[in-house]
Order: C-alpha cells, then structure tokens, then sequence
C-alpha cells in the first residue's frame, strides 16, 4: 500500500496497544516510523529494473525478520522516553506496527514475500488497489482524533482499525463474487482459461478489472457491482507463449515468470525482447513493461533490463473509471483511442 496508509496504520495500530500508558503523539510518532521503515527496500537499486521489482516486498517485508527487529526498536524507544516498565508494551505495539505493513501489502496483487529466509514465494491476494481512500481515511480520522482529543479519540481510533479491517474483509468477498461472475461469463462465451486474476481498478472495490490466462492468449474485462447483468465483454490478446518458451532461459523473463504466478506477456519489436506483468495496469497500459534487449546483447553477457512502463493518460484515465464504475459500458481510453 501507498506510504501514507501505512503510516496511519502504524500509528493506529500503536496508539491502540499504548492506550493512555503514555502521551499519544508518542505511540503516534513510533508507530508511523514502524510502519514505514519496511518499504525503505525501495531505496535499494540492484541495477537491474526487474530484479528491483521482484526483490521489493522482500527481506524488510518479512515477518520473521522483522519479528527479530521489534524488541531492538522497542528497547530504543523505551529507553529513549524512560519508559523502561513499559518495555513489554512497546515490544508487542511497535512488533503489530512492523507486520502489519507486509499483511496489508500482502492484499493488494503485487507479492509479498512474507516467509523468508524460508521461502521466497510473493504472496498477493489481490483484493484491494494500492490507494483506496475507503480503507485509509478511517485509520486518518481516528489516529488525529486520538491525538486531539485523548479522551475520546482511543475509541475513535479503535473504531477506525476496525472499519478499515471491515472494508479489507468486504473487499475480499467482492473479489469473490466477482471471480464466479468471470468463471461464468468464461464458460457461456467457450473461453478457455486455465488461471483467472481478479483485483480492482484504482481506488475503489466496485469496478474490478479481470484477467483470463489461456494456453495461447489471454482474456481481459471489467466488471462493475452497478453492470446491468453479469456478462463481461472480454477482450483477447497474445501472451507470446512460444517466445516465452524459446527464451525461458532468460534470467529477467524467468524471474518475472515466477514472481507473477504466469500473468505475464512476452513480445518481439525489432529483435528486442520484452516482458510485461499483467496484473498491474490495463491494456494497452502496464506499470511494469520491461526492456530485456536483443539476443547478441543476451550473448555478450548479462544485460541490465530496463523498465519502460507504459503510462495512461491520467484525465482520460479518471473519466473512464467514473463512467465504467457506474456501469456504463465504455472501452478504456487507450483501445478507445487505437479504435478511433
């Protein structure tokens, strides 16, 4: 999630645990750095664009590490306040602010690798977009209550934690609804797929955007809580499955084949090699399209990929979700354009 919600979340979720043992603006302060510090990975450039893709979300983002760092931090801060009694309680409120970062990241589509060292696998349930205002403002509203007003913010604040742990879970159950309206609308209209991903459009959970994996091609639609009926208009394209399969051996489409769980494309332009990640974005824009050069710059050696992310055109952008939100049926500004 973006950097703003984990701030409010850490804060939530330490002011709630410190409860009045202590001055609110601290457990406010705290949490917010704990909250942050587990996105810092983002500073790290590995010089290559997709190994810094796939390797964000990855050793500060998992639990066991940073299991191992709450009782440093909770003791630098305890110490810090001379609040040594209250070790024990900085320890549980500021170890519930560090893993709640990676459990919320772990909702929205990208990967979380939670269980490293033991497994690098990128966990994404995918229900939730990266900014939703619907899930950050409670947690906004309740941690500057709480620090306004001491007496009746800690309610305000623990009202704030649970409206957004409900909208997480009411997220979770539309993507279900929605997923059985797509395996539907799949088998009435003979489209063969073998994966199906389900995860919102920006900044809501009643459009979602829907993508269809088969052996040769793969499927996209949306589909809005407010669409008159159920039928979703897909529309078709190649996924590249025999350049994914001639080039397998490439350490960039490897990594990217793996950290998508399958949701990736492959293409040739004039000899050089790219790979998409299907599941950010929508066509014909992606966030993350990478570049990974010709088959002589391959045979030279290793060759850094780079990321040519396809950007949408923000006005026409925002215009199209209102509109398809409502369930009005209209094509998203890029294909309405290539139509046009």
């Amino acid at each position: 999630m973006d950097s703003l919600t984990q701030i409010a979340l850490g804060s939530a979720v330490t002011m709630a645990v410190m409860g009045r043992r202590t001055a609110a603006w601290k457990p406010a302060l705290w949490g917010a750095i704990a909250g942050t510090l587990p996105d810092l990975d983002a500073f790290i450039d590995h010089g290559d664009a997709v190994l810094n893709m796939v390797l964000h979300r990855g050793e500060s983002h998992a639990l066991f590490y940073l299991t191992l760092l709450a009782p440093l931090l909770a003791w630098g801060v305890s110490r810090l306040h001379g609040e040594g009694a209250l070790f024990r309680r900085w320890w549980l409120a500021l170890w519930l602010a560090l893993v709640t970062h990676p459990l919320l990241d772990t909702m929205t589509v990208y990967g979380t690798q939670l269980l490293l060292p033991f497994s690098n696998h990128p966990f994404g349930v995918g229900s939730v977009f990266i900014i939703d205002p619907a899930y950050t403002l409670p947690l906004i509203v309740g941690v500057l209550w709480a620090l306004s007003a001491p007496r009746t913010g800690l309610r305000a604040n623990a009202i704030g934690l649970l409206l957004s742990s409900a909208y997480l879970a009411w997220s979770v159950a539309a993507q279900h609804h929605v997923a059985q309206v797509a395996r539907d609308s799949l088998r009435q209209q003979g489209i063969a797929a073998d994966r199906l991903l389900v995860t919102p459009a920006p900044f809501n959970t009643v459009l979602w955007r829907v993508v269809a994996m088969g052996p040769t091609q793969y499927a996209e639609g949306h589909y809005s809580l407010f669409d008159d009926g159920s039928t979703i208009d897909w529309r078709r394209y190649t996924r590249g499955a025999a350049l994914a399969e001639r080039h397998a051996s490439v350490d960039g489409l490897r990594r990217m084949a793996a950290f998508t769980h399958g949701f990736f494309r492959v293409l040739e332009d004039g000899g050089r090699l790219y790979v998409t990640d299907l599941r950010m974005g929508q066509e014909p824009h992606y966030t993350f399209h990478f570049d990974l050069g010709t088959e002589a710059e391959r045979a030279n050696g290793p060759r850094a990929s780079r990321l040519e992310g396809m950007r949408i055109d923000v006005a026409q952008g925002l215009d199209w979700l209102w509109r398809r939100l409502w369930g009005e049926r209209v094509a998203p500004p890029g294909l309405r354009a290539q139509a046009d």
